[in-house]
């Protein structure tokens, strides 16, 4: 079962630290600079060395680039403690990287207690200096109210603030505020004004949402080519959400060639970041040979990755691959619980197939009201399938009081989705006037459309239908059916 659709789970704010890398500021000659010398060389425990001894000195740069030895343990054995108390010395002096990286370990937990009101302080500290960092971090405790309470125009203000010196998440986060309405009023072109900005600095969250609004249309023309344009970025970035689409649009041939093996390509850089969809993909194109070389084993083996996170089509298709003993070996155990699990989450594949086991009493306890509750369920959601068989429930009195009323109802639903069986059912109905007038022309007509599906029973039910129908009935009848199918295939 194969489900395509381009995702747009545009990535809500995260908190940032600042990037790991040695401050270069203009060097002055003695134990800073070389320590700077020594890093550059990779010579790390020299570069240790030399920064301490200039941090003793109460060098603010040398203490804040101690602290990242420590943070990044090179030099010397990783140790957050360490990385606070010398970002706190330079802190303590007004070094703004420094504070914002005093205020991500005490919003952690990294080297001292957490902390969400020190957090705040030694943000503010550094954003007041206009710090983009430490600005940008500011917003995203106020999106998710930590510390405070949860305030979307105050996190607006310190994104923006961030946003107009450059900084690129906070570009991108503003987009993914105007697109969602939060804390601002929504406005498509805003958002993709803001993720199109982040995404020119090549920043791939904002490369992957752009190419999202440029397939949809949102706030941009639209446009598969750029879409594709921008999903390359980000995933040659290795954003999983851009891989997959990427594979989807090869896949699908939209904006691009109609590549099934680049489709394959790109959905294998996904799954193997750990992306389910990709991972379920993946599974696809090795059960069907897409792409790639057929291999039941190898499907089977994806399928399990995406439904140990819980992802549903993957969890019905290992169901499958159980019930049919392809990759694995045949067991119609094993095949139930994967069925459950993914029918749980409102997939009516699965919740067609567990009834079926209920009703049959194949790898489960045989239960007539619990196949009859997860046909429903299925039926509910439009399944034909479903609607079919709930209609022989009703037609029979299995499980139910006989209902030739509710038969009625559900054969019609499945027979308007193109049943032949349910098609075939309902002109019985017809015909004998079962929970409906009699009518021999609907009859016919079902049978016709069944007929024309190639279904036995309904070329075998419709000879025996028209023997006692006039020639106008069966014209008419005859009519109605060709009318209905040709409204289906326009």
């Amino acid at each position: 079962m194969t489900r395509l659709s381009i995702s747009m789970a545009a990535a809500g704010p995260a908190i940032t630290g600042l990037v790991l890398m040695l401050l270069t500021l203009p060097a002055f000659a003695g134990d800073f600079e070389d320590g700077m010398r020594f890093a550059l060389s990779k010579d790390y425990v020299k570069a240790v060395a030399s920064f301490r001894r200039a941090a003793e000195k109460g060098n603010a740069d040398a203490q804040f680039n101690l602290g990242v030895m420590y943070s990044k343990g090179r030099g010397v054995p990783q140790n957050d403690a360490q990385a606070a108390s010398w970002y706190r010395k330079a802190a303590e002096q007004g070094d703004a990287p420094a504070q914002s990286m005093l205020g991500f370990m005490y919003l952690k937990g990294q080297g001292v207690e957490q902390d969400y009101q020190q957090a705040m302080l030694w943000y503010f500290r550094a954003a007041d200096k206009g710090y983009a960092v430490a600005q940008y971090n500011l917003g995203v405790m106020y999106a998710k109210g930590q510390g405070v309470t949860q305030d979307y125009q105050q996190a607006l203000s310190w994104y923006l603030k961030a946003a107009e010196q450059g900084h690129a998440p906070a570009q991108g986060i503003l987009g993914f505020m105007y697109l969602k309405g939060q804390g601002v009023e929504q406005n498509d072109q805003q958002a993709a004004s803001w993720y199109l900005r982040a995404a020119e600095l090549g920043y791939a969250d904002a490369q992957y949402a752009i190419g999202v609004l440029y397939a949809k249309g949102r706030g941009v023309e639209q446009s598969n080519q750029k879409a594709v344009s921008w999903f390359r970025k980000a995933a040659e970035q290795g954003n999983p959400d851009a891989e997959f689409n990427l594979g989807i649009m090869y896949a699908t041939g939209e904006g691009t060639i109609k590549d099934d093996q680049q489709a394959a390509s790109w959905y294998r850089k996904a799954a193997e970041l750990g992306y389910a969809r990709a991972q379920f993909k993946l599974g696809v194109a090795y059960a069907k040979g897409r792409g790639i070389t057929h291999d039941d084993y190898e499907a089977a083996a994806w399928y399990r990755k995406a439904a140990e996170q819980g992802y549903a089509p993957a969890q019905f298709n290992l169901g499958v691959m159980y019930a049919t003993g392809k990759g694995v070996l045949r067991d119609d155990q094993q095949a139930v619980p994967w069925y459950r699990k993914a029918a749980e989450q409102g997939d009516e594949d699965a919740q067609y197939n567990l009834a079926v086991r209920y009703d049959s009493g194949r790898g489960v306890a045989r239960d007539a009201l619990e196949a009859l509750s997860w046909y429903r369920k299925s039926a509910e959601q439009g399944y034909a399938r479903a609607q079919y068989s709930l209609g022989v429930k009703y037609n029979n009195g299995q499980g139910v009081p006989q209902d030739y009323a509710q038969a009625l109802s559900w054969y019609q639903k499945a027979a308007e989705q193109g049943h032949h069986g349910a098609q075939t059912n309902l002109g019985v109905l017809y015909y004998n006037g079962t929970g409906v007038t009699q009518d021999y022309v609907e009859a016919d007509k079902w049978f016709s459309i069944a007929s024309a599906g190639d279904y036995e029973d309904a070329k075998e039910n419709q000879e025996l239908m028209e023997k006692l129908m006039t020639p106008v009935q069966v014209a008419e009848a005859q009519r109605q059916a060709e009318e209905w199918i040709k409204t289906r295939r326009e």
